[in-house]
């Protein structure tokens, strides 16, 4: 199955970042460690790898990171 979008967002809450993988109407919301202040290029492959373990395609114009 294909993301339509990627988003990656820290939560303040739980001190990690939030990964939303949307697909269609369906969300997916997961959790990855990675230091409050990880470059971009960092976050991009969390997401990636997180999009491919639930099973889901997505291109990296897809992800979008929101500080």
């Amino acid at each position: 199955m294909r993301a339509d979008r990627v988003e990656v967002s820290w939560d303040n809450g739980k001190s990690d970042w939030l990964i939303r993988i949307e697909s269609g109407e369906e969300v997916i919301r997961r959790h990855c460690k990675a230091s409050k202040d990880a470059d971009e290029k960092t976050l991009r492959a969390k997401a990636e790898e997180t999009v491919k373990d639930d099973g889901y395609e997505a291109n990296a114009a897809a992800v979008s990171i929101r500080r």
